[in-house]
This record gives structure tokens, C-alpha cells and sequence, in this order.
């Protein structure tokens, strides 16, 4: 699926935030942090991504676009503060007590570990696997992990092997 163009008033209010809650980190924090590189390449169901060697901040331009204002004022926050604890603290547990005092102290914002968005339009698809059970959905990696004979999968409740197909032509 090809990312929707995002309009630039959209590109503008998620760089206003941005540069807003960084400059009240600098604040608080004592510290002088440059603004991260932004980019809207974040593919999947998770809204945003840090890349703590790069400093940059990647979003889902899907997401964005159907979650707008949401979107901004728990995201963009949610990922500054995952550079803002590596560069203050290290490397410590990604939503743990460090990144939960920077949400919530610094940035001002509820500290949640993942976001409530409907995520339907970047769900990628699923391929129907069966067990002696029931059926399952793997994803496209795991299918292509089955098919290059990489990993096979099993069923919690009944411990069969997954095989591809569905109930329907048995």
C-alpha cells in the first residue's frame, strides 16, 4: 500500500509539537539537544519508531493521516522521549521508569506504552495456517518463513504444527 501525501499544514503541526516539546525538555533537562531528523516512512501498525543512532524519529504516514491531532500529541512525544532518555540516561528498558519520568515529568504527557489507533488500513495481510484445532492468521514474514523451511509453528492450545490452509478446502 502506498503512503497518502500528507498535506503540509499536517507536516507543520507535527513539527510545531515537536520543536515545542523539545524545547521544554531542553528547559527542564539543562540540556541543548538538536531537533531530530523526521520521517514519514514507519510502515505496519506501529505509529512511530526512534532510531536512537541516527536521532530521528520515523511515523506512520497512514496513521497520521487517520489519527491526525490524536496522533501528534501522543506520538511524536511518545518517540522524542525515547531519544531524549538515551541521550540523558543510555540505554536503559524502552518504556521503563526513565522513559516514564521523561513522558510524564518532563514532556507533560501520559506515559502509554502503545497507541489505541484502528490500524484495519496498514494491517498487512494474513495467511490462513490450521492446526488439529482451529485456524490461525500468520503474517507475511512468518508465512515466508514456513515457505523457505525457516521456522515452523505450532498452536498453543493443541500443539499441532501450522500448515498452510484453511477449513474450507478440506
Amino acid at each position: 500500500m502506498k503512503s497518502p501525501r500528507l498535506p503540509i499544514a499536517l507536516q507543520q503541526s507535527v513539527m510545531r509539537v515537536l520543536r515545542s516539546k523539545l524545547q521544554q525538555a531542553n528547559q527542564r533537562l539543562e540540556r541543548n539537544y538538536p531537533e531530530p531528523k523526521l520521517v514519514y516512512q514507519q510502515r505496519g501498525t506501529a505509529a512511530g519508531t526512534a532510531w536512537l543512532q541516527d536521532w530521528e524519529i520515523r511515523l506512520n504516514p497512514v496513521l497520521l493521516q487517520e489519527n491526525q491531532q490524536v496522533f501528534i500529541d501522543e506520538v511524536v512525544p511518545h518517540e522524542l522521549a525515547h531519544l531524549l532518555v538515551w541521550k540523558y540516561f543510555g540505554r536503559v528498558a524502552p518504556h521503563g521508569k526513565e522513559w516514564k519520568w521523561m513522558m510524564e515529568s518532563v514532556l507533560e504527557v501520559p506515559a502509554r506504552r502503545t497507541h489505541k489507533f484502528e490500524v484495519a488500513s496498514v494491517r498487512s495481510r494474513a495467511f490462513p495456517y490450521r492446526c488439529r484445532c482451529q485456524q490461525h492468521q500468520l503474517t507475511v514474514r512468518r508465512h515466508n518463513r514456513v515457505l523457505r523451511g525457516e521456522s515452523e509453528y505450532r498452536c498453543l492450545r493443541c500443539g499441532d504444527i501450522l500448515t498452510p490452509g484453511d477449513f474450507t478446502d478440506s
